[in-house]
């Protein structure tokens, strides 16, 4: 929960941008949002939404009244403008905040006008008039468009004057020409605006705007915004009605002695139609003057402060006055002449929605029992509500407080769509990466289950491919070493009255029965071969002479290494189809003599078996020689994957020649061999 509440705090801290003293302003463009998680994402847009309802919102003012500065128009972007506000003493300052001048757009609704693009903030103090900068933003798309105001700390001490340049200007909305544009600045100790009411001098000012732009209007306190908490109760102002021949009075007891500097008068609540059906001074007297007093009876009253609305645009939903601190108790506001309405001037008004006095930054009104000789308009619009904290949008915030929400609000807004579109792609991917994982696995499913049919088409081929070299073996090997007996027992009658020659045949015979019974369990389970012909080269010998006891017969070989790296498997296949090839010639082929010569290299092992008798090429009649490849050699040929061929042999016989490729696969590795 810590490292979340953590990353929380990270996640909306005011990005740094340091000058001679340091200052930050928050910048959505440097989140980086692609280094946050899927839950992170959904947890900030959370947080968004949580937070954002309790800011203050930019509820814009309607009717007539002050818009701000205008500088005169400039040829060119980069042609340097400036406005300087000299105060009245030299002071410590925390923060400016730069309030746009506010354009209805057609097209996005409310935006800056006239705002700059690149600007520097200097301060300086009498005696410096180059003063040092404090702050330099340069373009940055995501500062505009804005209507809230701008926040800059800025911390400084002994500070005379601020001034703002500009480096790069924004074009006006209207008619796109480059001015410098503001609604008001204000700078803050603490919670007091320093620079209300001060002395503001310019680069140019625009006196084309029949005085509804003004350089002194930077400091007046108005801005284009209502009083607008985003909570609290709503509270109805007071109106009271001005009795014939009376002086309206209104008395606040602050219940003790407060040093107070500074008065906010909140307007009333005017109506929210557009267009508004009252003036903005509605209920605001023409002209009053603030007492202050210790005494209650003001025998010892001090005058604070003095207003006069002399034109509409005097008046606005805050007025804001500063005075020097006095020590009072008492705050009355006496007025001189009320306000008249315009349809009947016979009706006087005197209306507030609050009436705020500070004292080190604090409104020690607020709460506090207020009486007055007017009585109210409605039962609704009570007296109490001028110092319940509350207007008609429900809390009032303290100025500062109050741009420092507006100004968040609008760098949360901006960063929401931010993290909406990060969110969406993430989601986008994931469905896509769904998507992907769902065709894999239909993919893989349809693998296994091919798999699983090959397999069973593979073991019922090698169940197949097993009988017929059952098949096969127990016709080559069996059946020769049974003819191999036959004739060694038809040689043994012949010799029963020689036991010498009598001996010897029957051990043969003996050996060769023994070794049928090896080769009738091999065929019973092919899979014990190993040991079976491991010499391959000495057991063809041994066959040799076993079979061809009768007959003249000769064998050799070249690359005899090579036929015993040969696998078990072939070795019993190349054995097999020799044999084969030498029972058939004492069974078939009336032959005397007969040699067998064994070839391999590293490309080839070819078996040549020939001999001198009528063989396997015979006539059909008609002087042709037709092919007579018996099948037991061309099943042998077949799972030795080699080829047969047969043709006469030099002596008339027949030669029968078995090619068979080699390659890695069927030949060992001499180092696993050894092994």
């Amino acid at each position: 929960m810590g490292r979340m509440m953590m990353r929380l705090t990270l996640f909306f801290a005011i990005s740094i941008f340091i000058a001679d003293s340091g200052f930050s302003q928050t910048n959505p463009a440097k989140i980086d949002l692609s280094q946050l998680s899927l839950s992170q994402l959904e947890t900030k847009l959370s947080q968004l939404d949580l937070e954002l309802p309790g800011l203050a919102k930019p509820s814009m003012r309607t009717g007539v009244g002050a818009i701000g500065y205008r500088s005169k128009v400039q040829p060119s972007d980069q042609t340097g403008q400036w406005v300087q506000i000299d105060l009245s003493q030299e002071t410590s300052i925390d923060q400016i905040v730069l309030v746009p001048t506010i354009w209805r757009d057609t097209q996005t609704g409310f935006r800056a006008d006239g705002f700059p693009l690149k600007f520097r903030i200097l301060v300086g103090s009498r005696d410096d008039d180059d003063g040092r900068e404090v702050a330099l933003f340069d373009l940055d798309p995501h500062r505009l468009p804005r209507v809230a105001p701008f926040v800059v700390p800025c911390k400084e001490n002994k500070v005379s004057w601020v001034r703002l340049e500009t480096l790069i200007m924004s074009e006006r909305a209207w008619d796109g020409k480059r001015t410098l544009q503001l609604s008001e600045i204000a700078v803050f100790r603490g919670r007091d605006n320093v620079a209300l009411g001060q002395s503001v001098t310019a680069s140019s000012d625009d006196t084309n705007s029949a005085g509804t732009r003004s350089k002194n209007y930077l400091v007046d306190g108005f801005v284009p915004y209502l009083m607008d908490a985003g909570n609290g109760e709503q509270s109805i102002a007071y109106v009271g009605n001005v009795l014939p021949d009376s002086q309206p009075i209104l008395t606040i007891d602050l219940e003790a002695v407060h040093c107070i500097d500074r008065v906010h008068l909140h307007s009333t609540d005017i109506s929210d139609t557009v267009p508004q059906s009252l003036p903005s001074n509605f209920g605001i007297p023409s002209r009053f003057v603030i007492l202050g007093a210790k005494e209650p009876d003001f025998s010892d009253a001090v005058e604070l402060a003095d207003f006069e609305v002399k034109r509409i645009r005097d008046a606005g939903p805050m007025i804001m006055r500063g005075f020097a601190p006095t020590f009072c108790r008492y705050v009355r506001l006496r007025v001189l002449e009320p306000y008249r309405d315009p349809e009947t001037p016979s009706i006087s008004l005197i209306g507030f929605a609050e009436i705020e006095l500070f004292a080190d930054g604090m409104n020690v009104a607020k709460h506090k029992s207020v009486t007055s000789n007017t009585p109210s308009t409605d039962r609704s619009r009570s007296l109490a509500a001028i110092t319940d904290g509350n207007n008609f949008y429900g809390s009032i915030l303290p100025c500062r407080e109050w741009f420092a929400q507006l100004a968040k609000r609008h760098d949360l807004e901006t960063l929401r769509p931010l993290v909406v579109a990060e969110l969406n792609f993430r989601y986008q991917r994931q469905k896509t990466n769904l998507q992907r994982a769902i065709i894999l696995a239909s993919l893989l499913a349809a693998a296994s289950l091919f798999a699983v049919l090959i397999g069973w088409v593979m073991r019922q081929r090698a169940v197949l491919r097993t009988r017929e070299q059952i098949a096969a073996d127990l016709h080559d090997e069996l059946g020769a070493n049974l003819h191999a007996i036959g004739l060694l027992s038809d040689l043994a009658q012949t010799s029963a009255q020689s036991p010498s020659k009598l001996e010897p045949l029957m051990e043969r015979i003996r050996e060769l029965t023994e070794r049928t019974g090896t080769a009738a369990a091999y065929c019973a389970n092919l899979l014990e071969s190993r040991g079976l012909y491991e010499d391959l080269p000495a057991e063809m010998r041994r066959s040799s002479m076993r079979i061809m006891t009768d007959l003249q017969h000769k064998i050799s070989f070249e690359g005899e290494d090579l036929l015993g790296r040969l696998s078990a498997r072939k070795k019993i296949d190349l054995y097999l189809f020799h044999k084969e090839c030498l029972v058939n010639i004492i069974r078939h082929s009336d032959a005397t003599k007969a040699t067998s010569h064994v070839y391999a290299d590293a490309r080839q092992i070819r078996l040549t078996i020939t001999d001198n008798g009528c063989g396997l090429m015979q006539s059909d009649g008609s002087g042709k020689l037709r092919n007579g490849i018996p099948p037991s050699l061309k099943r042998r040929s077949r799972l030795l994957g080699a080829n047969v061929f047969v043709d006469k042999s030099d002596d008339g016989g027949t030669r029968v020649t078995l090619q068979m490729k080699t390659s890695r696969s069927k030949i060992k590795p001499t180092k696993k061999a050894s092994l």
